[in-house]
């Protein structure tokens, strides 16, 4: 049983872990020698970059998902050293490694692996383990890819094994967030791109952005927090729009600022708050993950301060 000290709690699903190698480079240069400034090593998963944003805010959150035996160690010394709790099903193998290499314009270029394979057996004990976990929260997240052997369904019937009542966030794209969508859920957040690539469509106006957006919200969401990158966010509920420009700041990396965005939003949506309140929270820890260099995740005072310069406008 979990153990909520504060007024709600969070259950975040991480059904992808990954090792984060973050290669920093002058100038990325395609079929030709490339020296590194700088490497940074993080154990990381959409998910947990979540749960970490919400403790950072003070949030109770635990969090779920799959990990594996042969380097899952260090994602507990990590989970450890930002106070969150955690439980998850264990499989064999190694945690898959992604490469991250970012020029001095911050452009980023990615290379992902995939995760080991997750047998049937092992995905029904993470649905049984959701069910039995989310019965003590006010809202779930579940967000990121899926490990080798899985299918988009996963997220489904996650989603399914959710008490009614608890609060309902995914965060991933394609089929995958169609499957979501089809259990009812409060909030989506993709990016432009991965609107885009789930609808097929391509988005080059305001009114391609506004048939999108209410496509996603037929489909089987109640609200879609759409990241704009450096333009802020737009979140609606099918009637009203509103966008929050982000202020400037001093960039750093733009690695983990969606997690981030989905961390605050997810935070004052369970709490209760309003469109805009979702829409300044997210924009703000968004805006505040790419001032940190050292981290995927965000300072709660660089947070506050930037949250308090924000304004919200409806569109």
């Amino acid at each position: 049983m979990l153990v909520n000290k504060g007024e709600i709690m969070i259950l975040t699903v991480c059904p992808s872990p990954c090792i984060d190698v973050n290669i920093e480079v002058e100038r990325l240069s395609v079929g030709k020698s490339n020296k590194i400034k700088n490497k940074t090593t993080y154990y990381t998963g959409k998910a947990i970059n979540v749960a970490v944003g919400l403790a950072r805010l003070n949030a109770d959150v635990f969090i779920t998902g799959f990990m594996y035996k042969e380097n899952g160690n260090q994602f507990e010394h990590e989970l450890h050293r930002e106070g969150v709790p955690y439980s998850f099903v264990w499989n064999e193998g190694r945690v898959r490694e992604n490469y991250k290499i970012i020029d001095h314009r911050s452009m980023l270029t990615e290379v992902d692996d995939v995760s080991p394979e997750v047998t049937a057996e092992k995905q029904a004990e993470l649905v049984g383990l959701v069910g039995s976990l989310a019965k003590d929260c006010d809202g779930i997240v579940i967000c990121g890819g899926l490990a080798k052997g899985m299918t988009a369904e996963f997220y489904r019937e996650v989603l399914n094994a959710v008490p009614s009542g608890v609060i309902k966030i995914a965060d991933t794209e394609g089929e995958r967030l169609v499957q979501a969508l089809k259990c009812g859920v409060n909030l989506v957040k993709p990016n432009l791109e991965e609107l885009e690539r789930t609808l097929n469509k391509t988005i080059s106006s305001k009114e391609d952005m506004v048939e999108a957006c209410r496509k996603i919200l037929d489909m089987g969401t109640e609200y879609v927090l759409l990241s704009l990158g450096k333009r802020g966010a737009v979140i609606t509920d099918g009637a009203k729009f509103f966008h929050c420009m982000s202020v400037n700041v001093a960039k750093n990396s733009t690695v983990g600022a969606g997690d981030a965005m989905l961390a605050a939003a997810s935070s004052a949506l369970i709490r209760g708050g309003s469109m805009q309140e979702v829409l300044r929270c997210g924009v703000a820890a968004g805006t505040a993950a790419v001032t940190s260099p050292d981290s995927i995740s965000f300072i709660k005072e660089k947070y506050e301060e930037i949250l308090s310069a924000l304004t919200v406008k409806e569109i």
